[in-house]
């Protein structure tokens, strides 16, 4: 019979997905017995209401067929005002293009980017599906480890060596999963970097409206950065649309108009009145507003569950919708103590090492339960790291 191809066993080839612990909570869920969920970046409200209403309108008005494969003119004109606010930079409807969510934009981004056996590099920790969309583009992936103990921002030595005879990098700031947002001196570097290896920088900012502790910057508002800087961001977080699969790319036109050409061959545009409803919500900043002011909120909330905890330590999270929480001193690994977690207390977080190694002995928590829900999940789970590290509590067996 016929065999798989080469190609997709080389883009899977990193192993397991690492969403273990989120396959068990659903599956917990649906046997009456959900736990307290914090594995998955998904609000716990839904979209907003006036939205959906522009949304009704907008396929009931007959906007159902095809759109333009860009997006349509007043998305872009939106985007586009948008990015250019939040970078400093001014940017044009033409170099936008509208994309089946941040995952779309990265895909189309990449291979545009990158002829096959071409190295990108990732920091560590990392979204998880970043190392195989560098492959779906035939690239190999590089990984430059950030140190917990430097907040998880990345030192010159290590991100410059990895990046030394790649095509391309890949940041994320704010930061999924760890919640660092990059310090000024640390976009300077890799602006640096960028230029003097001659690299395309892609800049993953779908959190940009949730910056909590110091504000976002775009490494593209940076000197000689725009004609190589791809910005990246979606309506699924501060608009909690995850499921209207909408995002963009932002960049210089030559690029953007590669990418609108692999649209073709990939999706043949989005949904005119998914967009439509995008374009409303933009003109809204009001929602943005309140749905990233409950991440803002529960970050503070998170805080206060953890201060005082030994075994459980908060790691610098100034943005985003995650706390990466250091576990290390229970002698367990993320995966081990997550596993407890879940079979134990019912308490879902994923394994700091989904995301890399980096991460080891940490878990990820994502605010996304209610005030009240959250505060006693994460009182709990340091609770637990507390009697782990201190021998009260037996370790599971291997």
């Amino acid at each position: 019979m016929p065999v798989p191809s080469q190609q997709i066993r080389y883009i899977l080839s990193g192993g397991g997905d690492g969403w273990e612990i989120l396959h068990r909570a659903r599956q917990l869920a649906a046997a009456g017995d959900p736990p307290l969920n914090l594995c998955v970046g998904e609000h716990d409200e839904p979209t907003p209401p006036e939205i959906l209403a522009a949304m009704d309108a907008s396929a009931r008005g007959g906007h159902t067929g095809y759109a333009g494969l860009a997006g349509t003119p007043g998305l872009r004109r939106a985007l586009a005002e948008r990015v250019s606010a939040r970078q400093g930079v001014p940017v044009g409807p033409s170099n936008i293009v509208v994309t089946g969510g941040g995952q779309g934009a990265l895909f189309y981004a990449l291979n545009a980017m990158l002829d096959p056996g071409d190295a990108a590099v990732v920091i560590d920790p990392y979204y998880t599906v970043y190392p195989g969309t560098i492959r779906t583009a035939g690239g190999v992936p590089r990984i430059a480890r950030a140190r917990t103990e430097n907040g998880f921002q990345p030192d010159f030595a290590t991100l410059d060596a990895a990046c030394d005879g790649a095509k391309a990098l890949l940041v994320n700031t704010p930061n999924n999963p760890t919640g660092a947002i990059y310090s000024g001196e640390t976009l300077e570097m890799i602006a640096e970097i960028c230029i003097r290896r001659d690299l395309w920088l892609i800049s993953d900012e779908v959190y940009d409206g949730m910056s909590f502790a110091r504000p976002h910057r775009s490494p593209a508002a940076l000197p000689g950065m725009a004609e190589r800087t791809v910005v990246v961001g979606s309506m699924s977080k501060s608009y909690a649309m995850c499921g209207f699969r909408c995002g963009w790319a932002a960049g210089p036109e030559g690029l953007i108009k590669l990418m609108t050409d692999l649209a073709l061959n990939v999706a043949y545009g989005q949904p005119g009145f998914v967009m439509d409803a995008a374009e409303f919500a933009l003109g809204r900043p009001d929602i943005e507003a309140r749905i990233c002011g409950t991440f803002a909120r529960r970050h503070e909330i998170a805080r206060r569950a953890l201060a005082g905890a030994q075994a459980a330590r908060a790691g610098a999270s100034d943005g985003a919708m995650y706390l990466m929480i250091d576990i290390r001193p229970t002698g367990l690994s993320g995966r081990d103590f997550a596993r407890l977690m879940i079979e134990e207390e019912r308490i879902a977080v994923m394994p700091g090492e989904s995301f890399g190694e980096a991460a080891a002995g940490h878990v990820r928590a994502t605010l996304t339960l209610p005030d009240d829900q959250l505060h006693t999940a994460l009182t709990r789970l340091a609770e637990v790291a507390g009697d782990l590290a201190a021998g009260r509590r037996a370790a599971p067996a291997a």
